[in-house]
């Protein structure tokens, strides 16, 4: 069983943080890290994102306008020397170049620069094309065109390092080898205007975030991720509930479904507790101690505003029923009503882009 630090790879509003907080309870045996490639993407030397890039004064005050992936693993290694096993919750996009654009590995990771004359649209574009990695669906990606450069934007990104064999992250492969991934999602339906009422009055006053980026959805950078892992056999090729014993180093594919775990809480946290070779305790479902709450409020208060909900919640309980889809009518007209006709709008095209790639996630879900 492996014993590697668990990372759960997922996307914005996913419950993740509440499954989070399942975790932080495990004390014992756990270190829990929050989101910490975040600081390198959106704030950092090597920033991806360019939601601050006007805004040099909020990526002062955040703290980690100085942080680079680098320094994130770096800072991680010393949070393992406690000697207890890391949990680490991140979002998948944090590690993958947004809008298709082709990964190459980060500078203070070893990138190494591209030789005078060699393009990024050819061999590199070949490294990292869009056939999927698993024989299966394509993964949404630009056939290795780097879309937004030369002068659209003052990111960093892109770097002038060299990508790295269908690796869609700017991490190196041995370095994501270092990690036991699983994978948190939930439908698009749910996660997006979630996520857009982040960025819009009331709530972007507290977030910060004034704009709602589709880049953002993460349910293509997370499926991109999935297929190189399984491709590259870190992951599987056995699922999760449907092996024996594992051979040594090997890790089941471990894909949980939110809206499977807020309809059985119990059940799904004692399955995943056994893919990743934890014992399940159902006092894991419960944190109502002060000192748990100051825990929670000292990890989450870097994204404020996106976790309320997480740091004020005492457990994780069934739902009351069985919670029923709405009709693509209903939910319309309710973000009409919300959000206004555009919102509604901008909400309904996020949602349809990403179903497919929530769909292909979901078919590996674990099944209690």
């Amino acid at each position: 069983m492996s014993t590697k630090p668990i990372f759960v790879a997922t996307h914005p509003r996913a419950c993740s943080t509440a499954f989070e907080r399942v975790f932080m309870t495990r004390r014992d045996i756990l270190a829990c890290v929050h989101e910490p490639f975040g600081d390198a993407f959106y704030f950092g030397p090597e920033r991806m994102s360019t939601r601050y890039e006007n805004d040099e004064q909020a990526r002062e005050e955040s703290g980690f306008a100085n942080s680079t992936f680098k320094t994130i693993l770096e800072r991680i290694e010393q949070e393992s020397k406690e000697g207890k096993r890391l949990f680490i919750k991140d979002m998948t996009y944090y590690l993958v170049p947004p809008n298709g654009q082709l990964a190459t590995i980060a500078p203070s990771l070893g990138g190494k620069t591209v030789k005078k004359g060699v393009g990024t649209n050819g061999m590199n574009g070949e490294m990292n094309g869009t056939n999927g990695t698993n024989g299966t669906n394509g993964t949404n990606g630009t056939n290795g065109t780097n879309r937004f450069v030369n002068g659209h934007h003052k990111a960093p990104f892109p770097y002038e390092t060299e990508a790295e064999t269908r690796n869609p992250t700017v991490v190196p492969a041995e370095i994501l080898k270092q990690f036991h991934f699983t994978f948190l999602i939930r439908h698009p339906r749910h996660s997006i205007p979630s996520y857009y009422r982040c960025t819009v009055p009331p709530l972007d006053k507290v977030t910060g975030f004034y704009d709602f980026m589709q880049s953002e959805a993460g349910f293509d950078e997370l499926r991109r991720v999935f297929d190189f892992l399984v491709e590259n056999k870190q992951v599987g090729p056995t699922r999760a509930g449907q092996h024996g014993e594992l051979k040594d180093g090997e890790v089941s594919i471990t894909v949980i479904d939110a809206d499977d775990l807020l309809d059985d809480p119990e059940g799904i946290v004692s399955a995943y507790c056994k893919e990743v070779g934890i014992k399940y305790d159902p006092q894991m479902l419960n944190w109502d101690a002060e000192e748990d709450h100051q825990r929670a409020k000292d990890a989450f208060e870097k994204w404020n505003g996106f976790h309320n909900d997480a740091i004020n919640s005492t457990s994780l309980k069934p739902r009351d029923s069985v919670h029923k889809s709405k009709t693509v009518e209903s939910e319309d007209r309710e973000w009409r009503e919300k959000y206004g006709e555009e919102g509604a709008k901008i909400i309904r095209e996020c949602v349809n882009t990403n179903i497919a790639d929530y769909e292909y996630l979901k078919s590996f879900a674990i099944k209690v």
